[in-house]
C-alpha cells in the first residue's frame, strides 16, 4: 500500500496498517477483520474470529481488526462494498476471502487449507522470565526456609522443565529440610544432560557433604569437645563437617578456617579441602562464600 502523495491521517492509516497486518503476516496467517460498531452481523462474527484464531495461535494464526469508521482509507484500498468482510494476508498480500464463513467449522476448514499450502511458521511462545522468581528462591532458600524454597523452585520447574537453577535449589531445599532420601531421588530422575550442569553439580556437592548430619544431642556432643579442645585438629574437623550437614554453614567455616590458621597442612590439608567443597556447594558467586574465601586467602597468603 504505497504512501506517495497521500495526506497526513492516510499516511499514518498506512503505518498503522504495515505495523498490525503487513509485518505480522511475513511470517503468520493474518485473518483480517473489516467491521464497525453499528454491525449487527459484525458483533455475531467477532466472537467467533477471536475463538478460532486464538485455537490457532500455535500455528501461527493471528487476528487484525479494521474500524472501516477509523480507518476508511484502508478499507477503500480493498474496496470493501459491505461489512463484515474478511481477508486472510500472507506476507502483505491477501491470499483468500474468508467473508463467506460464518461458523466455526467453515472457519477451521479454510485455515486449514491455507495452513497446509502456505509456509507458515508456527509462533514461538516466548519463555517465561524465571530470573525472579529464582532471585526470590535463592533468598527464601538463604533465609533457612526450605519448605517455602521448594515450593518456590517447583513452581519454577512447572514453567520451566529443564531449568538446571530451579533443579539445583529443589534438591538444596530438600536437603536444608533433612529429606536426604528425597534429595537424592530428585538426583537420580534428572536427565543425564541436565544432571551434568555445574548449578546441579554444586547441589551434589551439598548434598554429599549432608549426608551423614548428625541428630542434636551428637552435634552439641562434637561441638563441646571441639570447644574444650581448641587446638585438637580431628575435634575440629568433625565438628566443622557435622555442624554443616546440620545447615550450620557460618560455625563450618569459621572452624574450619581456624584449623587452617593452626596447621594448614594437617591431614594433607584436609580442612583446606573440605571448606572449598562447602564453597563450591554454596556456590562461588554466593556473596558470602566471596567473603569467606577472602578470609581463607588472606590466612594463606597475608
Amino acid at each position: 500500500m504505497a504512501s506517495l502523495g497521500l495526506s497526513i491521517d492516510e499516511q499514518k492509516a498506512v503505518e498503522r496498517f504495515r505495523r498490525t497486518v503487513v509485518e505480522p503476516s511475513m511470517e503468520n496467517l493474518v485473518i483480517l477483520d473489516f467491521w464497525a460498531e453499528w454491525c449487527g452481523p459484525c458483533k455475531a462474527l467477532t466472537p467467533v474470529l477471536e475463538k478460532v484464531v486464538a485455537e490457532y495461535a500455535d500455528r501461527g494464526v493471528v487476528l487484525a481488526k479494521i474500524n472501516v469508521d477509523e480507518d476508511a482509507f484502508v478499507a477503500a484500498q480493498f474496496q470493501v462494498q459491505s461489512i463484515p468482510t474478511v481477508y486472510a494476508m500472507f506476507q502483505g498480500q491477501p491470499v483468500a476471502d474468508l467473508t463467506p464463513a460464518r461458523s466455526e467449522t467453515q472457519l477451521k476448514a479454510m485455515i486449514d487449507r491455507l495452513l497446509q499450502e502456505l509456509p507458515i511458521k508456527p509462533a514461538t511462545p516466548a519463555a517465561p522470565d524465571i530470573a525472579p522468581l529464582l532471585a526470590m528462591g535463592e533468598e527464601v532458600l538463604e533465609g533457612g526456609e526450605s519448605q517455602r524454597a521448594f515450593a518456590v523452585f517447583s513452581q519454577i520447574i512447572e514453567l520451566v522443565p529443564d531449568s538446571a537453577p530451579a533443579h539445583a535449589g529443589l534438591i538444596r531445599a530438600l536437603v536444608l529440610a533433612g529429606e536426604i532420601a528425597a534429595a537424592e531421588a530428585a538426583v537420580a530422575a534428572l536427565d543425564p544432560v541436565l544432571a551434568s550442569d555445574p548449578t546441579i553439580e554444586r547441589a551434589k556437592a551439598a548434598l554429599a557433604l549432608a549426608k551423614d548430619a548428625p541428630d542434636a544431642s551428637e552435634l552439641a556432643g562434637l561441638k563441646a569437645a571441639a570447644a574444650a579442645a581448641p587446638q585438637d585438629q580431628d575435634a575440629g574437623f568433625a565438628y566443622a563437617t557435622a555442624a554443616f550437614a546440620a545447615g550450620d554453614r557460618h560455625a563450618a567455616v569459621a572452624t574450619l578456617l581456624h584449623l587452617i590458621a593452626a596447621d594448614r597442612a594437617w591431614n594433607e590439608g584436609a580442612a583446606k579441602a573440605k571448606l572449598l567443597q562447602i564453597f563450591e556447594a554454596i556456590g562461588l558467586e554466593d556473596p558470602w562464600v566471596a567473603t569467606q574465601r577472602r578470609k581463607l586467602s588472606a590466612i594463606l597468603f597475608g
